[in-house]
């Protein structure tokens, strides 16, 4: 015999994974109570139960389904420049299912839940890419503004490739930018 809190932990999910998979569909306006309801295979009073108002199954899925890794630099720098960047590439911070990520880039105008985590992403990869130029470009910390704007460019298109692989299905090489803001740096 199940106990009421397992079953209540499992109607969670089902709502959770319904609205997860509904707002990346149709987004977080396109999506109804009603919707999540249906799909989660539950009353729409149960949706409200758990979740008092819809904006708060939103603000849910981004604080339990996605995370911003963060680590030591020691664990981000090796080799040079170029191959510094193109590993924090490899090792976007961003850990969430291809749904939770397009629904926080679909979200982050209008969302303030969405727009902080993309914040956070975004000061994590600046951080990350300012660490890696300044640990492999030894003398570099003598130009902290250039260092800032190439941590700060090769994140925005770190970032600009998330929304535009989910939104295009295209990709932009990140290493063939690493190799373009290392040598703009005179490396």
């Amino acid at each position: 015999m199940r106990r009421s809190h397992d079953v209540s932990a499992d109607t969670r999910t089902r709502i959770l994974d319904a609205a997860e998979e509904l707002f990346a569909e149709a987004g977080y306006n396109g999506t109804s109570t009603a919707g999540i309801a249906k799909r989660a295979k539950v009353p729409k009073g149960l949706v409200f139960h758990y979740f008092p108002q819809k904006i708060d199954v939103l603000t849910t899925l981004i604080h339990e389904r996605t995370f911003v890794e963060e680590v030591s630099d020691a664990e981000t720098v090796h080799g040079d420049p170029a191959d510094a960047l193109s590993g924090l590439a490899r090792r976007f911070p961003l850990r969430a299912s291809p749904a939770m990520r397009r629904i926080l880039f679909r979200e982050a105008d209008t969302h303030g839940s969405a727009r902080e985590r993309l914040r956070r992403v975004n000061a994590e990869v600046v951080r990350r890419a300012r660490s890696a130029l300044e640990l492999t470009l030894p003398g570099s910390r003598g130009d902290a503004a250039r260092l800032e704007a190439a941590a700060a460019t090769f994140a925005t298109v770190l970032l600009y490739q998330e929304g535009l692989q989910h939104l295009t299905g295209q990709h932009v090489d990140p290493d063939a930018v690493a190799e373009l803001i290392v040598h703009a740096l005179g490396a």
